[in-house]
C-alpha cells in the first residue's frame, strides 16, 4: 500500500511538473502576439479599421469641405474649370478617384477620401 501511495505521489508530481512546462511553453508562444498587439502601428491600424467598418462618410459634411479648402475657386461654382470638373458633385469625385490627391497632401484627408470612395 505504501509503495502504491509513493507511485501515485510521483505520478501527480510528474503531471504537475509537465503542466507547469506546458503553461510556460504556451506563455512563451503567446508573447510575440501580445507584443504585436501592443505595437502602436498595429494598434492604430486595428482601431482605424474597426472605426471605418462601421462609419459612413457624408460627402457634404466631410469630403466637400476638404475640397473647398484645397480646390476653390477653380473647381467650384464660378471657377475656371467648374464646367469640366465640378468638385461640388460626388459623381466627379468618384470618377476622378485618387487623382484628386495632386492638391490634397494631408494623409488624414486622403484617407477620408479613400474611405469615401470605397463606400461607393
Amino acid at each position: 500500500m505504501l509503495a502504491s501511495g509513493l507511485a501515485a505521489g510521483r505520478y501527480c508530481y510528474t503531471i504537475r511538473r509537465m503542466r507547469g512546462w506546458l503553461y510556460l511553453i504556451l506563455l512563451v508562444l503567446s508573447l510575440p502576439g501580445c507584443q504585436l498587439a501592443k505595437s502602436p502601428a498595429h494598434f492604430a491600424a486595428a482601431t482605424t479599421a474597426l472605426a471605418n467598418a462601421s462609419k459612413t462618410h457624408d460627402f457634404n459634411t466631410e469630403i466637400k469641405p476638404i475640397l473647398q479648402a484645397r480646390c476653390q475657386p477653380c473647381h467650384f461654382q464660378g471657377g475656371q474649370v467648374y464646367d469640366k470638373l465640378p468638385f461640388d458633385r460626388p459623381e466627379t469625385i468618384t470618377k476622378l478617384g485618387t487623382k484628386l490627391f495632386t492638391r490634397i497632401k494631408d494623409e488624414k484627408e486622403r484617407q477620408l477620401i479613400r474611405e469615401s470612395l470605397e463606400q461607393q
